[in-house]
C-alpha cells in the first residue's frame, strides 16, 4: 500500500482490523467465543496414539490336515485366489504391492489380499469377498476348510494387559511339602522294603485346581515302564491335592534317574504332551529334605484355566467401557473332554466306537420346550439334554446289560477334562522379583481396542476405573501389568507439546524484550500464541482432525510460525504510533498497510505443505493431518493478526517517550546497521555473491549425499520386538526352548548395557523392565507398525520393554548381536518400532504356472528353489542388508557378513 497515503487509507478502508478496534464490545465477545470454542474443540476432538488408517489387508486361512503342499496349492489355494480376484477393488499387483499373495504349506493355505489405495469403505469390500468365500466352502475337497477370512487382524490395540501368575508362596510350598513328606513316610512305614537299595521318592506336582486324574494316566505308564527297566522296584504310589508320586527302591543315582525321566518325556510321552501347569519331577531320598527340594522346583501358583477365568472376567468388565470396541485374549489354552476306551470292552457290549459320536450328537442338543400357563404366570419348559459338564456325558445310556439294566457311558469309557494336547500357543511373562532375580511365569494377555473417534485419555481413565473395580474380586497377588499403554504415549506427546508451547511463549517474550525493548510488545506476542492455538483447535475439530502424534508434531512445528504474523502486525502498530496517529487509528492502520504482504506470506507457507495431500496409500493417510493442521494454524495466525492483535494492541501498545529514529539513523547502528552494510555489499558485488552461493549449493549437495536418507524415523518408545523363526517342522516345545535361550541372552545383554551406561550415582542401571513372550504365533497388534504373524508352531515373538525409552535405539544392536551369537538353530530379528512401517523395502517374487500332475515333487518347484538360492547369494553381497525373507521365512544376517 505504499502508493496510498495514510489519509486515503483512513478515509476509504473498512476491514476486519478496523471493525475490531472500533467495535470493541463485539470484538471482546468474539475473543471470548474463540477461546471457548478452542477449549471445547481441544477437549472434544478424538485423541489417539496414531492416525486412524484404513486396514486394506485381510487374510484367508484354510486347513486341509495331512495333505501335501502341492495338492493344497492346486485344489485349495488356487480356487480361493480365483474367487477373491472376482472383486474389482483388489489392488493391482505392482513392484511395491501384491494384490493377492499366497503361501501354501502342508495342510495349510494362507492367502493375503490387499485392497486398492482408493478404497475408503474397506468393510464393504471385505464383506463382499467373505460372501464369495462362504459360497466356495461347499466346493472344496472333503476334509478341507472351512475358509477363515480375517479382515480385522490389522486393528491396533489401545491397551494391552498381561495377566501373569506369581510363583507359589512360601506358605503354600510349606503346606504342600508337609503333605508330600507325610505321604512318603506313610508309604515307607506301611510296608518296609525288603530290597537293600535305598528308597527314592519321585513326585510330580501341579496346581491344586487340577485333578490328579488329569495326569495319572501318563504317570502310571511311567511307573510301569520304570519297573520293567529296573529303575524302580517295590513301588508304592500315592497322590494328594496338587501332587502324585511314587516311592520305591532304586540302584541308580539321582542323575541317572533324572536322565531316565528326561528320556521318557522326550521319547515316550513327548515334551508337548506334558501338562502345561505341572512343576516338573522332584526326587526325594530323605523325607526331611522335602521342603528344600519342593521349593527348588516350585512353579506358578495359578493354572492356565484359572488365568482363563481371571482374564475372561477382566475382559468382559473392560468391554463395558463406553470407548472400548472389542477385546482379544492371547495365551488361553482351549479345553476339551477326552473319552478313553477299550475296543475290547466296547465290543463285549456290542457298541462300536463310531457309534459313540452319533449317540453324543443325538443327546447334546437344545430344543425349545415351549411354555405352560399356570395361574397368572407363563412357565418356560427347558428340556434337559444339552451337556453342561463332563459328568453329564457319562450319564448317557448307550445300551442294556444281559440283565436288562441300563449301561451308562461312564461304565465303559474313562471321561476326563483337560487342555487341548499338544498346546498350539503359549504366553509367558519375564519379571524381576524383590531380590532382582528374573522369573518366567505363565500368562494370558488381554488386548483392548478403542472405538474410532473416541478420546484415548477418557478411554484410559474408564479402563482404570473398571480395573480397580474388578481387582477387588481377583487374587491380590495376581500380576496385572501393562504390556502396551497407548494412553500413556498420548499423554507424553501432549505433555511434549505443552512443554514446547511454554518454551515458545518464553522465547517469544525474551526475543520481544530484546528486540522491542519493552514489556508491552512482549506481552502482546505472548498472548497471541494461545489465542491462535485456540482458533486452530476450533478449526481442527470442525474438520474432524484427531489429536494424534502427527497432528501434535505439526502443532509443535507450527509454533515457530504462529507468531510471524502477530509480530509483523504488532511492529506495524508501533510504527503507526510513532507517526503520531491516534491509538484507535494506529491499532488497525499498521496491520492494514501490511495486509497484502501478510496474506501472500500465509498463502506461501500453506502451499509449501499442500503436496503432502497428494501422497497415496497408507503414507498419505498417515500424513493427512499434517497439511490440514498446518493450514489451520497459519490461517488462524493470519486472522488473529488482523482481528485480535489490533484489538489488544489498542489497549497494550503506547507511543514511546523518545521519537523513533529515522530509517537512515537505524542503518548506521546496531544489528540493523550490520545487516544494512552486508546487504549493500551483496548488491554491489552481486556476481561474486552469486558465484559464492553456487559454491555453498555444491557443498550442500556433497554433504547431503553423505547423510542417511529415511522418510520416516524409527519410533523411540519403551518397546521393541524380537521375532524368532525355526524350521517349518519345529514343534512348539523346540520353539519354546529356543525362546527361553533368547530371553536369557536378552537379559544378559541388557545387564551388560546397564553396566556400561551407569546411572547418575555411578551404579549399574536396570535397563530392562520385562519380557512378554508369545510362543507359537504373534501377540495382539499393539503398535501400528507391528504386523502380527499368524499362529505357527515354529515362530515366537518377544516384546521387550525398557524403563527409559531413550535406551531403546542403542540397546537394539547389542541385543541383536547377543541373540545371533548365542542362540543356535534359529533366525532372530530384533526390531525397533517404526513410525510408518515398511515391511520389506525390496521384494523379489518368482512364480511359475506348472500344475501338480504326480506325487513326485514338480520340476518347476526345484527350479524355483534353485533360482531363490541364487538370489540369496546376491543378497549376501549387499552389505547394507540386515535380513531377507524366503518363502515366508525370515533369515537374519549371520555374523561376519
Amino acid at each position: 500500500m505504499a502508493h496510498r497515503t495514510d489519509a486515503d487509507i483512513i478515509e476509504k478502508t473498512h476491514n476486519t482490523a478496523r471493525f475490531f478496534v472500533e467495535h470493541r464490545h463485539i470484538a471482546w465477545v468474539l475473543l471470548i467465543a474463540t477461546v471457548l470454542c478452542g477449549w471445547y474443540g481441544y477437549n472434544s476432538m478424538p485423541q489417539r496414539k496414531d492416525p486412524d488408517l484404513p486396514v486394506r489387508v485381510a487374510v484367508a486361512l484354510t486347513t486341509w490336515p495331512g495333505v501335501k503342499a502341492q495338492e493344497v496349492e492346486q485344489l485349495v489355494t488356487r480356487p480361493i485366489e480365483e474367487k477373491i480376484a472376482e472383486n474389482s477393488y483388489i489392488h493391482p499387483a505392482t513392484a511395491a504391492d501384491y494384490g493377492i499373495r499366497s503361501i501354501t504349506l502342508p495342510g495349510l493355505s494362507i492367502i493375503y489380499v490387499q485392497l486398492g489405495e482408493n478404497v475408503t469403505d474397506t468393510k464393504k469390500q471385505f464383506s463382499d469377498i467373505n460372501l464369495k468365500l462362504n459360497a466356495l466352502n461347499n466346493q472344496l475337497p472333503q476334509g478341507a476348510g472351512p475358509i477363515q477370512f480375517q479382515s480385522d487382524f490389522g486393528d491396533t490395540a489401545a491397551l494391552m494387559l498381561t495377566v501373569a501368575s506369581p510363583r507359589l508362596d512360601d506358605v503354600e510350598i510349606a503346606i504342600r511339602s508337609r503333605s508330600v513328606q507325610k505321604a512318603i513316610e506313610e508309604a515307607r512305614r506301611l510296608k518296609p522294603s525288603k530290597s537293600t537299595d535305598p528308597r527314592v521318592g519321585a513326585v510330580y506336582c501341579f496346581p491344586q485346581s487340577i485333578s490328579p486324574d488329569a495326569v495319572r494316566r501318563g504317570f502310571d505308564s511311567f511307573v510301569q515302564l520304570a519297573q520293567q527297566d529296573g529303575v524302580f522296584r517295590d513301588v508304592r504310589s500315592f497322590a494328594g491335592p496338587g501332587y502324585i508320586g511314587l516311592d520305591g527302591s532304586s540302584p541308580r543315582s539321582d542323575a541317572q534317574i533324572q536322565s531316565y525321566v528326561d528320556w521318557y518325556i522326550r521319547e515316550r510321552l513327548r515334551v508337548s504332551e506334558l501338562h502345561p501347569d505341572a512343576w516338573g519331577p522332584v526326587l526325594i531320598r530323605d523325607p526331611n529334605e522335602t521342603p528344600r527340594k519342593m521349593a527348588a522346583v516350585a512353579g506358578d501358583k495359578y493354572s492356565y484355566r484359572e488365568l482363563d477365568d481371571f482374564t475372561d472376567l477382566m475382559a468382559r468388565t473392560m468391554i463395558g467401557t463406553l470407548q472400548a470396541s472389542k477385546y482379544q485374549r492371547a495365551g488361553v489354552l482351549s479345553e476339551q473332554v477326552y473319552l478313553d476306551y477299550s475296543q475290547e470292552r466296547l465290543a463285549n457290549y456290542g457298541v462300536q466306537p463310531s457309534r459313540l459320536q452319533s449317540l453324543l450328537q443325538a443327546r447334546n442338543i437344545a430344543l425349545p420346550g415351549g411354555s405352560l400357563e399356570i395361574g397368572q404366570k407363563n412357565v418356560i419348559i427347558d428340556p434337559s439334554g444339552e451337556f453342561k459338564s463332563a459328568k453329564a456325558i457319562g450319564d448317557v445310556i448307550i445300551g442294556t446289560s444281559s440283565s436288562g439294566s441300563p449301561v451308562y457311558l461312564r461304565d465303559l469309557v474313562e471321561i476326563s477334562r483337560g487342555y487341548q494336547s499338544p498346546a498350539k500357543f503359549l504366553n509367558y511373562y519375564n519379571w524381576r522379583d524383590s531380590e532382582g532375580k528374573w522369573k518366567r511365569s505363565r500368562a494370558v494377555t488381554v488386548a483392548v481396542f478403542m472405538r474410532s473417534g473416541e478420546q484415548i485419555s477418557q478411554f484410559g481413565k474408564n479402563i482404570d476405573e473398571k480395573l480397580a473395580a474388578v481387582r477387588q474380586i481377583l487374587p491380590a497377588d495376581l500380576m496385572i501389568v501393562r504390556t502396551s499403554d497407548q494412553p500413556r504415549q498420548v499423554k507424553e506427546n501432549i505433555d511434549l507439546f505443552m512443554d514446547a508451547l511454554y518454551e515458545a511463549i518464553a522465547l517469544v517474550v525474551l526475543v520481544s524484550l530484546l528486540g522491542f525493548w519493552e514489556w508491552r510488545s512482549a506481552l502482546l506476542m505472548a498472548i497471541s500464541i494461545p489465542i491462535t492455538l485456540a482458533m486452530t483447535f476450533g478449526f481442527a475439530y470442525v474438520l474432524g482432525i484427531d489429536l494424534q502424534q502427527v497432528s501434535i508434531a505439526t502443532l509443535i512445528i507450527a509454533l515457530g510460525l504462529l507468531v510471524d504474523d502477530p509480530v509483523v502486525a504488532g511492529d506495524a502498530i508501533k510504527r503507526s504510533l510513532a507517526e503520531d496517529h491516534p491509538s484507535i487509528v494506529s491499532a488497525w492502520l499498521g496491520p492494514t498497510k501490511l495486509a497484502t504482504a501478510i496474506m501472500f506470506a500465509t498463502i506461501t507457507n500453506i502451499a509449501a505443505y499442500l503436496p503432502f495431500l497428494m501422497l497415496a496409500g497408507n503414507t498419505g493417510s498417515f500424513l493427512y493431518s499434517l497439511p490440514i493442521v498446518m493450514a489451520c494454524a497459519l490461517v488462524s495466525s493470519r486472522l488473529v493478526s488482523m482481528t485480535f492483535i489490533p484489538l489488544l494492541g489498542y489497549y497494550l501498545l503506547r507511543r514511546g517517550d523518545k521519537p523513533e529514529p529515522s530509517v537512515e539513523e537505524r542503518r548506521q547502528r546496531g544489528f540493523t546497521g550490520l545487516y544494512a552494510r552486508v546487504a549493500t555489499f551483496a548488491i554491489e558485488h552481486r556476481w561474486k555473491v552469486l558465484i559464492g552461493s553456487f559454491a555453498f549449493l555444491l557443498l550442500g549437495v556433497i554433504v547431503g549425499k553423505q547423510l542417511r536418507s529415511q522418510f520416516f524415523p524409527d519410533d523411540v518408545q519403551y518397546w521393541a520386538t524380537v521375532d524368532i523363526w525355526l524350521p517349518n517342522d519345529a514343534p512348539l516345545s523346540a520353539t519354546n526352548e529356543v525362546t527361553q535361550q533368547a530371553e536369557l541372552a536378552i537379559r544378559q545383554s541388557a545387564e551388560a548395557y546397564g553396566r556400561l551406561h551407569p546411572g547418575k550415582d555411578g551404579k549399574p542401571r536396570q535397563v530392562l523392565h520385562s519380557l512378554t513372550s508369545f510362543v507359537g504365533g504373534g501377540g495382539p497388534r499393539f503398535w501400528v507398525s507391528v504386523s502380527p504373524e499368524i499362529q505357527q508352531l515354529n515362530y515366537a515373538q518377544i516384546i521387550l520393554q525398557v524403563d527409559d525409552k531413550e535406551d531403546t535405539p542403542t540397546l537394539v544392536a547389542p541385543i541383536q548381536a547377543a541373540v545371533s551369537s548365542t542362540v543356535p538353530g534359529a533366525r532372530i530379528e530384533v526390531k525397533q518400532l517404526q513410525t510408518n512401517p515398511v515391511e520389506q523395502p525390496v521384494q523379489i517374487m518368482i512364480s511359475s504356472q506348472a500344475d501338480v500332475a504326480s506325487d513326485r515333487e514338480p520340476e518347476d518347484i526345484r527350479t524355483l528353489r534353485a533360482l531363490a538360492a541364487k538370489i540369496e547369494d546376491i543378497f549376501h553381497a549387499v552389505h547394507e542388508l540386515l535380513a531377507y525373507t524366503t518363502t515366508g521365512t525370515r533369515r537374519a544376517r549371520p555374523s561376519g557378513w
